[in-house]
């Protein structure tokens, strides 16, 4: 069965965004050609990487908005 070119995902150049705003060119085929793809875990926050302890960012005050909505919570704390 012969294949045709149609097969094969579109592979492109990206830029990447660390968690620190470094950022590299790479292939891929997120997004279309040029698109940034900014990423909220990588090797110098994500555990597995920094021997265990987790830094968490507050990428768009999401970590903000949980704390101020379910901060105050109990869970059955007495």
């Amino acid at each position: 069965m012969a294949r045709t070119a149609t097969e094969h995902p579109d592979y492109h150049f990206i830029k990447v965004v660390l968690t620190d705003g470094s950022s590299f060119m790479t292939r891929s085929t997120y997004g279309k050609e040029g698109d940034t793809l900014n990423l909220d875990i990588d090797p110098s926050t994500h555990p597995a990487w920094t021997g265990g302890e987790q830094k968490l960012m507050d990428r768009g005050g999401r970590l903000s908005r949980f704390n101020s909505r379910f901060g105050n919570m109990s869970f059955g704390k007495k």
